[in-house]
């Protein structure tokens, strides 16, 4: 029962903040918590977790006790853009993206 979500455009130091509030949670519990969290982060990372539901639902778990067992964010590739500053110069852009692991498993 694990999904991962990969090249989000959201920074992981933004996207951390939003996966430690449902780590160890139930699954219901974590995708109602995300619902009215106003992050960036928050709906992609619910529908990460409805993934990981629907494929333990795959392997026939029982869907009411499951749990956020892991779910962690590493950095994916940094996006690099340059802004035009004065007197010709120009300053690098970087534009992070995050790559989000989701592990389901069983209470008991």
């Amino acid at each position: 029962m694990r999904a991962k979500l990969r090249y989000l455009r959201v920074a992981p130091r933004k996207t951390r903040l939003v996966v430690n509030l449902v780590r160890g949670k139930d699954v219901e519990e974590a995708i109602n918590i995300l619902t009215f969290t106003r992050r960036a982060a928050s709906e992609p990372v619910r529908k990460l977790i409805e993934s990981a539901l629907a494929n333990a639902e795959a392997v026939d778990a029982n869907i009411d006790d499951l749990f956020v067992e892991q779910i962690f964010v590493d950095e994916g590739p940094t996006l690099r853009r340059f802004r035009p500053r004065a007197q010709g110069r120009a300053t690098r852009i970087n534009k992070r993206t995050s790559h989000v692991t989701c592990v389901l498993a069983e209470r008991g």
